[in-house]
């Protein structure tokens, strides 16, 4: 019984440390869900501004984008997965993966290639493990992106993009992320990044359906025009395809976040749970044993007073 008693107190010890990681985790994540929304809410206005610039230049200017050409048929389809470069974010990074194979069967239906592009050492892993190819992957700032990782992405999507099919171009490119709702709620959801779309919905400056383009072909447009057109379109739809990504990236992080303290606030609840568990194993094995010594010293003081009695 001492053994048992023994060990139920040490794993009551192993326990209450592990809560306390779990706990401090939690208020980690807790944290960086604060700075993950006032930097997306901060962001906001810039991605208004230039919604409204690429809109306004596509209304009224008679130029065309290689951007915004969409295949009728797409040969190949390149898809970029959002992931989380960490475990223990509950089923984070699980729900991605299992939203991009439920993409990739689509793709297979309609006899597109595949190009993959992974961000997040999970996936990554999950992907080398499955020997699948991947063109391109990042790791290291799921929970924490930059501009600058949005731009090297960007840069490596819109170069496929616009790489003819020949050379091993894409004719669309797909994203699956997180969508942060709320701190109980994220949305998994596949985006079309390219070609563009760049109608707003709801006044937000989001981007939903695909813009429908007709190159002016009557030759009376001025060239000089079109050619500052032109440079102006391309320089506002570079930046925007690098604020969609780094927009994404921002929700992927958020929703990682999200999930990580939800996770966190189950293992310490789950920690106390069993903590409780155990004390009162303890106590049990603690009476049982005080129980068994009483008994052996009314045992031993009985047996000492008849042995008295029988000697005189």
């Amino acid at each position: 019984m001492a053994a048992s008693l023994r060990e139920l107190r040490e794993r009551n010890r192993s326990v209450r440390a592990t809560q306390k990681i779990t706990r401090a985790m939690e208020l980690i994540a807790a944290s960086r869900i604060t700075k993950a929304q006032q930097a997306a809410q901060e962001a906001l206005p810039y991605t208004r501004a230039l919604n409204r610039a690429v809109r306004d230049v596509l209304g009224h200017a008679g130029v065309y984008h290689p951007l915004l050409i969409k295949a009728p048929h797409p040969r190949r389809s390149a898809v970029l997965v959002l992931a989380s470069d960490r475990g223990l974010s509950g089923a984070y990074s699980s729900n991605v993966l299992r939203k991009a194979e439920e993409l990739f069967r689509n793709l297979d239906d309609k006899h597109s290639e595949r190009q993959l592009y992974v961000c997040g050492r999970k996936a990554v892993d999950y992907y080398k493990y499955r020997s699948r190819p991947m063109a391109d992957h990042w790791e290291g700032f799921s929970d924490h992106p930059s501009y600058a990782d949005a731009d090297l992405i960007a840069h490596v999507l819109m170069e496929a993009f616009l790489r003819p099919y020949e050379d091993g171009g894409v004719d669309e490119i797909n994203i699956v992320h997180t969508r942060f709702v709320s701190m109980l709620a994220q949305e998994t959801r596949v985006r079309r990044l390219l070609p563009l779309e760049v109608v707003e919905a709801g006044g937000a400056g989001r981007v939903e359906a695909l813009y429908d383009f007709e190159a002016d072909t009557d030759g009376t447009a001025d060239d000089a025009a079109d050619d500052a057109a032109y440079g102006l379109l391309d320089e506002l739809l570079s930046l925007y395809v690098r604020n969609r990504i780094h927009f994404y990236l921002m929700q992927a992080a958020a929703s990682e976040l999200a999930s990580k303290q939800r996770a966190m606030k189950a293992a310490t609840d789950n920690a106390q749970q069993l903590i409780e568990d155990l004390t009162r194993q303890a106590n049990q094995a603690r009476q049982s044993q005080i129980t068994q010594e009483i008994t052996e010293i009314v045992g031993g003081a009985q047996a000492l007073s008849e042995v008295k009695t029988r000697m005189e």
